[in-house]
């Protein structure tokens, strides 16, 4: 049996039921795919029989051998970072796959995949305009981490976390899908399409424009900096004047209420997948949150060190820092507001180091 036996909308969100049962299956997965490796319509059996999150499981697991080895290899940590805009819709094609092959209602899993090929395209094109897929390129964070760590250590951070931890994540996120396959398998009492399916599909939608938006704001930004930086000139049809280039992080547009605008919705994006599998199950929490929770909680921890490295080369990145919110869009005064107070900082450090330089003289 791959898929439980679903009576009651509850039973969708008991993990004793949905998954427990079928992590045996782990274990025989890679003897049945050797056995059968030269046999398409035995493998193809072979995924039908099989619980597609334990297959998902499976998948994840395979993958970290070859992303840790990868890293050791080239001293390249961001193996993961290249695959990171993909894997969450591979494991959600995978969902759906599954759904069709066993005859499953698709609507709202096709809706949901829709949204995340969205994600994956806006995430991966962001990836690589930054040159993320570079050959050499490498997360700038990884090196840091790795200088305040002895050798040993960061091995094992990259054996149990980069490599490993982080590929489960992306599959972590992913649940809700799974939850959704069985609230439209057979014997389930749930609609095929309601009102709340369309909410959480089109708010998923504006998670990815949000993010869209951010990104593209942010990338006009660094280009005019980087041109400014090269030429000593303000670039033609530049909105930016001398003082934001100088500044070296950007304070406007949406970045004038949220300091990672970009990541608010990406946070929020499987937030609400988490959401839409609670509505559909017509429960307020259950398990498949754990993915959205250890999502939340990465996304503190990286931005705690990537504003740690943004204030010690920016001095005036504090005061933006205590005038707009970290995601929520929270800020304390208008745009222009924010941008004077972030000025002012910035003058007032010029004018300390130039008092500092007199005494010394």
């Amino acid at each position: 049996m791959a898929l439980p036996t679903i009576k009651t909308l509850a039973d969708c969100s008991d993990f004793s039921k949905t998954v427990v049962p079928f992590l045996p299956q782990l274990r025989s997965l890679p003897f049945q795919i050797y056995n059968n490796i030269g046999d398409t319509a035995a493998l193809k059996q072979v995924y039908l029989d099989t619980n597609p999150l334990i297959t998902a499981l499976a998948f994840a697991l395979f993958l970290a051998p070859i992303f840790l080895v990868a890293s050791e290899i080239n001293k390249n940590y961001s193996q993961v970072d290249r695959f990171w805009s993909i894997l969450p819709t591979v494991n959600n094609a995978h969902f759906v796959t599954y759904a069709h092959l066993k005859g499953i209602e698709t609507q709202k899993l096709d809706t949901l995949l829709a949204a995340s090929v969205l994600w994956s395209m806006r995430l991966t094109f962001n990836y690589w305009r930054r040159g993320g897929y570079n050959i050499g390129s490498e997360d700038y964070r990884w090196p840091i981490i790795k200088d305040y760590v002895p050798s040993w250590a960061f091995f094992l951070f990259n054996v149990f976390f980069i490599a490993t931890a982080q590929p489960i994540l992306l599959l972590l996120i992913t649940t809700p899908t799974y939850l959704l396959l069985l609230i439209s398998s057979p014997g389930s009492t749930s609609q095929a399409w309601s009102l709340g399916d369309l909410i959480f599909s089109r708010i998923m939608v504006g998670c990815i424009i949000l993010s869209a938006f951010a990104d593209q704001q942010q990338w006009t930004y660094q280009e005019a900096k980087y041109e400014y930086r090269r030429t000593a000139k303000i670039p033609q049809g530049c909105k930016y004047d001398q003082d934001d280039l100088d500044r070296g992080f950007n304070v406007s547009g949406l970045w004038a209420w949220s300091r990672h605008p970009n990541f608010l919705g990406e946070q929020a994006f499987w937030v609400t997948l988490y959401q839409w599998g609670c509505w559909e199950a017509d429960a307020l929490v259950n398990w498949t949150g754990v993915g959205a929770l250890a999502y939340l909680l990465l996304f503190q921890a990286s931005t705690w060190l990537t504003e740690l490295i943004s204030a010690s080369k920016y001095p005036e990145y504090k005061a933006y820092q205590k005038m707009v919110g970290k995601f929520i869009p929270v800020r304390l005064g208008s745009a222009e507001e924010v941008q004077a107070k972030v000025d002012k900082e910035e003058q007032e450090q010029k004018s300390r180091g130039k008092g500092e330089s007199k005494k010394e003289k």
